[in-house]
């Protein structure tokens, strides 16, 4: 059976900050596709009860607590993963923050938080998981979880956009340097995708600029789609991605924003 995206049955595949959010639309995708899922998150209970619902559903799933940033928690993780699966086939790197500020107020402290949580992160669990990936012999699958803001700029959010565009740099130079293991990187743009993250920087934009919250939760509606995009409409794009389907397909950067980017 090929690693199709309707069925990636047997396949194991790790995606974090999957507690919530887009990364438990992307765990619902591939858990329904058949992928054996590892739902890695920094609040573990949280984590632990998405898993189960994957689970009552019918799909395997575990979920694990992990604090992508720390190589010892990754690793930790990582050995769980193989201890119940096996191996790994699949890697979401999902995980990731934004806090809002102007490039004159952001803090340091956020700044760095941002690289660690939204780009090191990837370099970190990338890079364990390619290493069992190589061993194993049996090559895989990577996709990053970047973000539109990698590509346009947006304003009061500094730190998330350059992380991003950090994280779409990151992939080209994965997927270049771990072909020759068989190991496929490429990464998806997001835009405002419906999840508490967009609630909050909708939250942010009223109490710095004036107006309500769901106004301007509205404005951020994909113009072209005319909604906003759901966190499994993503996940179906990484399902994708993580196939056999997408063999031709290396370290590419695909908008998942709803027309919203045109480059």
């Amino acid at each position: 059976m090929t690693r199709s995206a309707r069925s990636l049955a047997g396949r194991s595949v790790i995606v974090t900050g999957a507690a919530r959010g887009i990364g438990y639309g992307i765990a619902e995708v591939l858990a329904a596709a058949g992928a054996r899922v590892v739902i890695l998150d920094l609040d573990g209970d949280q984590a632990i009860r998405a898993a189960a619902d994957l689970s009552n559903a019918g799909a395997e799933a575990i979920g694990v607590e992990a604090d992508v940033t720390i190589t010892g928690s990754v690793e930790s993780a990582l050995a769980t993963t193989l201890d119940r699966f096996g191996n790994v086939d699949g890697l979401v790197n999902n995980a990731g923050l934004i806090r809002m500020a102007s490039v004159l107020d952001v803090t340091e402290d956020d700044w760095r938080l941002h690289y660690d949580v939204n780009l090191h992160s990837v370099f970190l669990v990338s890079r364990l998981v390619a290493r069992a990936m190589i061993e194993h012999g049996t090559g895989g699958s990577i996709v990053n979880v970047a973000s539109n803001a990698g590509k346009v700029g947006y304003p009061n959010m500094a730190a998330y956009n350059a992380t991003k565009a950090g994280v779409i740099s990151l992939t080209r130079s994965l997927a270049s340097e771990w072909a020759e293991h068989d190991i496929n990187v490429n990464c998806v743009c997001p835009g405002g995708v419906d999840t508490p993250m967009l609630d909050g920087v909708a939250a942010w934009l009223a109490e710095k600029f004036g107006g309500e919250p769901t106004d301007l939760h509205s404005q951020m509606v994909p113009a072209q789609l005319g909604r906003h995009v759901q966190p499994v409409e993503v996940g179906r794009v990484v399902a994708f991605l993580l196939s056999d389907d997408a063999a031709i397909i290396r370290g590419q950067a695909i908008n998942t924003d709803g027309g919203d980017t045109p480059y």
